[in-house]
């Protein structure tokens, strides 16, 4: 008896705690502070993205190709490297 009561009281906490918390998300007062913040973070992004000072590019040639190498590569098969140990 005493652990379906138990078990009652965990589903109707679980219950009530979905609901709530979907109660506060969907309502009204949380879809405008959710806009004002989204709002505050793009009008602070485009104060920042003025203020940027631009670099200059300092990667231009830094890769050295190198051409007619012969890379010579070792053909493995699994059961030939346990045999050889």
């Amino acid at each position: 008896m005493i652990k379906e009561l138990k078990n009652l009281f965990y589903i109707i906490v679980i219950f009530l705690f979905i609901f709530f918390t979907g109660k506060y998300y969907f309502s009204d007062s949380y879809k405008k502070k959710s806009y004002r913040a989204i709002n505050l973070v793009k009008e602070n992004s485009n104060i920042d993205d003025n203020n940027l000072i631009i670099l200059k590019s300092d990667t231009e040639n830094i890769i050295e190709y190198i051409e007619n190498t012969i890379i010579k590569k070792k053909k493995h098969s699994f059961w030939n490297l346990l045999i050889n140990d």
